[in-house]
């Protein structure tokens, strides 16, 4: 799965840049290093056949839903039932969306000891995980937009450590994921594992551990602090 990411180091005019979008929606941007299940963070879409940038609350909840109650569980949607699950079939056919991101989390050892391992690009570029959006009525008149991130089975870096990883768009494959009219066979093909030299791990902070902490040092490599 994916239970925690990070969109850290970039102002809003090179983050607007690398996503194709206007300065201005991202006026709001601050960098992100734990980001957690229903916070609230950034989508692209396509709009007119332009991209556009939003924010939205990660935990999908459908239109019909009259609570929240299912966001906690619908952070991920499983790529191999995504055509056929009631939350997210629809979605899947009308509302693709692209969540940028530069790394995401997993954890290893005992319950009462666990490692974070900090899955990223080693040059630092952003990553795309493919994603789907709904928007609900919390109350009469008041619009809230929810995404979900799609995970696929992992690459051999990620298998150690856990049977499922998000599904990562290659650079060229994203407006194609986010292009309406595409084929079904063809978007599911994007599904693949991650390649395996597009990401490194690196073991950092248990300051992770904790959804409260959201600042660099959450990201400070365990060899580091070792050194200290």
């Amino acid at each position: 799965m994916c239970g925690r990411f990070t969109l850290s180091h970039r102002e809003a005019r090179v983050l607007a840049a690398e996503l194709g979008v206007s300065v201005e929606a991202l006026m709001d941007y601050r960098p992100r290093y734990n980001i957690a299940p229903t916070d609230s963070h950034w989508i692209v879409r396509s709009r007119f056949e332009d991209r556009e940038v939003l924010p939205a609350k990660w935990g999908l909840v459908n239109f019909w839903m009259i609570d929240r109650k299912q966001a906690f569980k619908n952070i991920n949607a499983r790529a191999e039932t995504i055509q056929t699950a009631p939350s997210f079939r629809e979605a899947f056919k009308e509302r693709r969306c692209v969540v940028p991101a530069d790394g995401f989390f997993e954890w290893t050892g005992p319950k009462d000891d666990r490692q974070p391992i900090w899955y990223h690009r080693p040059d630092g570029k952003l990553i795309y995980f493919a994603g789907l959006y709904e928007s609900w009525l919390p109350t009469p008149g008041e619009k809230e937009r929810t995404f979900t991130i799609i995970t696929t089975t992992p690459n051999s870096l990620i298998e150690p450590v856990h049977n499922r990883m998000p599904a990562i768009l290659e650079d060229e494959a994203v407006d194609h994921w986010l292009y309406v009219r595409s084929s079904s066979s063809s978007l599911t093909d994007l599904f693949r594992p991650a390649r395996e030299d597009l990401l490194i791990a690196t073991p950092v902070s248990n300051r992770v551990n904790s959804v409260r902490n959201d600042d660099p040092d959450c990201l400070a490599p365990l060899a580091a602090q070792h050194a200290h």
